[in-house]
């Protein structure tokens, strides 16, 4: 088996990147460890607390005991089935602030800067903003990726952004536009009432082409000789073969498996490399480091009304929703839920947002277990720049044995002092007029906790991983020692060999990753065809008074 291009992994990045590269006419294999996404848990957006816990469509990793928070061992959900991780994720979509971008470029990814990545942005989307508000100027028309809004019908999501506004926040028509920051409606990836993963937006229509195929194996290595990768070792059906590149393989295996692919190839830190017997290809010592993820937790309010999803949280609840969508594609089943966000500063002297929300109706865990108290609804929250790191490392030389992952969470006093800011100024938006027809009560953390130390405990025993981790696989100038790829995804070090998904994310980015994680795969692919298209002189809104007032 062979084609010019070998991609591992039919995860956002991948998908994308085997659909422009077969556009181009280029034969292109895709590697693929998990099966088929047909049937109701994944298409089905409202069903998404199912696929995330099943062990058919996700790898099962946990963090190593996480010394921060007690020793809790955090699950960290990767997608085993055909659309990677945006085949089992909560489906929102977030772009990313213009700063996230200019940070990279200033930090050696040079042409990664917001103005080279707004075009990425455009082109991958079909944007249907309900008759909701936005500026289309900043939206993509016609690409394979649909973007929506839940219908927000629900009078919490109104009452939620009002609080903001009566909190002295802005309110925002489009935070993928020109200002993310303030209160207002969510986009998902949703079409016509299906999860709109990029399975179905690209690698879908890229294998009904002629040269574009998919094969199911699990990838042990990257062949790599006289300095060059030419295939991936991989094993199906109890044999073990070898698909050749005629020209490049790409790593799109997402930020836990590309830098442990890269190890088990002889890339990475040459003294752990050698622990494992593995011989060094490239001493790159940053391949497996950077590790980063955004932590959240559930602010939850018994609701006054009895207005909440809390109703169908119930068999004959659930099975009216689950018949609904399957014969119309309409009804809750068709929304992911999560209709309002926020994404606000922190404090005066941040620059843009360092804080995401995203309102839910209902109280409940990611898991799909409600809370005891019946009617209520939640905010999830958390900072979105913390500066603890973690890293990937290996627990053998063996391919099937699961990487080790420390996140390192809560690792500065900053992290602390940042959730304890997201607590009260959440009790602050929540106490506005606007919410006191609906808010009977905390649930949790509980009105109880009030003090430095009190909050801190909740926060070490609550705060879960929003499922974001990236920057494994750090890119950067080529003379920087814990780069791990150029600025065209290049490994540094290695001929014929890229890596593009979110492992390549020097920092992580302002809210959900999926977003960045396709844009990634699109701007990956015209890096490999030589091409580029032109940047934009499109300016983001920043708070004129961002270094004097924190709203």
């Amino acid at each position: 088996m062979n084609a010019d291009y070998v991609i591992v992994g039919a995860g956002s990045a991948g998908c994308a990147i085997a659909y422009r590269l077969s556009e181009a006419g280029h034969k292109v294999l895709v590697i693929e460890h998990g099966g088929s996404d047909a049937g109701p848990f994944i298409q089905m957006p409202g069903a998404l607390s199912y696929p995330m816990n099943m062990p058919l469509y996700d790898w099962g990793y946990k963090s190593q005991p996480e010394p921060h928070l007690g020793g809790r061992e955090l699950v960290t959900p990767r997608g085993k089935v055909i659309g990677g991780s945006s085949s089992i994720n909560g489906m929102v979509y977030v772009r990313g602030h213009a700063g996230d971008y200019n940070h990279w470029a200033e930090s050696g990814a040079t042409g990664w800067s917001y103005a080279d990545v707004l075009p990425y942005f455009k082109r991958m989307e079909t944007w249907t903003p309900r008759g909701q508000g936005g500026d289309p100027d900043w939206r993509g028309k016609d690409g394979p990726l649909h973007v929506t809004r839940g219908p927000r019908d629900n009078p919490l999501h109104d009452a939620f952004v009002q609080a903001g506004e009566q909190a002295g926040y802005p309110v925002t028509e489009d935070y993928n536009g020109e200002q993310q920051e303030g209160f207002g409606p969510m986009e998902m990836t949703v079409y016509k009432g299906q999860r709109w993963s990029a399975a179905n937006a690209y690698l879908k229509p890229a294998l009904k082409r002629d040269n574009c195929e998919l094969t199911r194996a699990f990838a042990r290595r990257v062949v790599i000789e006289e300095g060059r990768a030419v295939g991936v070792e991989v094993e199906r059906g109890g044999k073990i073969e070898v698909i050749r590149a005629n020209r490049e393989v790409i790593l799109s295996a997402s930020s836990i498996n590309s830098p442990k692919l890269l190890m088990l190839s002889g890339i990475g830190p040459a003294a752990h490399l050698a622990e494992h017997g593995i011989e060094v290809v490239a001493d790159r010592p940053g391949v497996g480091q950077n590790l980063q993820d955004h932590l959240e937790f559930y602010f939850q309010y018994a609701s006054k009304q009895p207005i909440t999803l809390y109703k169908y949280w119930n068999l004959l609840g659930k099975a009216w929703v689950g018949a609904q969508w399957l014969f119309t594609k309409t009804g809750l089943g068709a929304s992911n839920q999560f209709e309002s966000a926020a994404f606000i500063r922190s404090d005066k002297g941040v620059d843009y947002p360092d804080i995401q929300y995203h309102f839910l109706p209902i109280a409940v865990r990611y898991d799909g277990q409600a809370a005891a108290e019946g009617h209520g609804f939640q905010a999830h929250v958390g900072p979105m720049r913390s500066d603890s790191r973690g890293e990937i490392t290996l627990a053998s030389s063996d391919p099937k044995d699961a990487p080790k992952i420390l996140f390192n969470y809560m690792s500065t006093e900053k992290d602390w002092e940042d959730f304890r800011k997201c607590i009260r100024l959440t009790r602050e938006i929540f106490g506005q007029d606007a919410m006191k027809p609906f808010v009977k009560h905390e649930i949790q953390p509980g009105d109880a906790l009030q003090s430095d130390e009190e909050l801190n405990g909740f926060i070490r025993e609550h705060v879960e991983s929003a499922y974001h981790p990236c920057g494994t696989c750090k890119m950067g100038a080529v003379d920087d020692p814990m780069a791990v790829v150029d600025p065209e995804c290049r490994v540094i070090g290695v001929d014929g060999l890229r890596v593009a998904d979110s492992s390549i994310f020097p920092r992580i980015t302002n809210g959900n990753l999926n977003g960045p994680s396709i844009m990634t795969g699109e701007k990956a692919s015209d890096h490999i065809l030589g091409r580029r298209l032109p940047s934009s002189n499109a300016q983001a809104w920043f708070n004129p008074n961002w270094e004097t007032s924190q709203r």
